[in-house]
């Protein structure tokens, strides 16, 4: 059976970050089919990875655009509940990359900020395929950032 993952992206985004995500999942996944589906808006997503993980995807990375606005923070928050239900109930790899749009005021900074964080989090998530559960145990505690330098850790 041929193995698949999903890209959940929207149209609300002012940047192609399914895109992005597709172009690393491409070259880090080269057996693997990809399936895209864009959705109007953030709390689309929940549904739209769902769709993908009953299609037969091993996992799904969702790629959603958070305004400026206090409804669309409200709306951030039902949708991110909505995929960790997803990720908790069907027991798959569920990954949520989200720009806020107030991360920056400056429009070339925003987008470097979506395009880092769409790529960073694609790798995370074809490690994941690839390696199992434990692909990303060397990482942890280095203060590594999506969308951001890298911090370092503390100790």
């Amino acid at each position: 059976m041929e193995k698949c993952v999903g890209v959940a992206d929207t149209t609300f985004a002012r940047v192609d970050m399914g895109g992005v995500a597709l172009e690393v999942l491409r070259r880090r996944l080269p057996g693997y089919r990809i399936v895209r589906h864009t959705v109007p808006g953030i709390k689309d997503l929940p549904g739209a990875a769902r769709r993908l993980l009953a299609m037969g995807c091993e996992g799904v990375i969702t790629l959603g655009w958070v305004g400026r606005r206090e409804a669309d923070k409200l709306s951030y928050l039902a949708a991110s509940v909505g995929l960790i239900m997803v990720e908790v109930l069907t027991g798959k790899i569920v990954i949520d990359v989200t720009v806020h749009e107030d991360e920056a005021e400056d429009p070339e900074e925003l987008a470097a900020i979506a395009v880092d964080r769409a790529r960073k989090h694609a790798e995370n998530l074809a490690a994941l395929l690839r390696e199992g559960p434990e692909a990303l145990v060397k990482q942890a505690g280095l203060g590594l950032r999506q969308g951001y330098p890298d911090v370092g850790p503390i100790k």
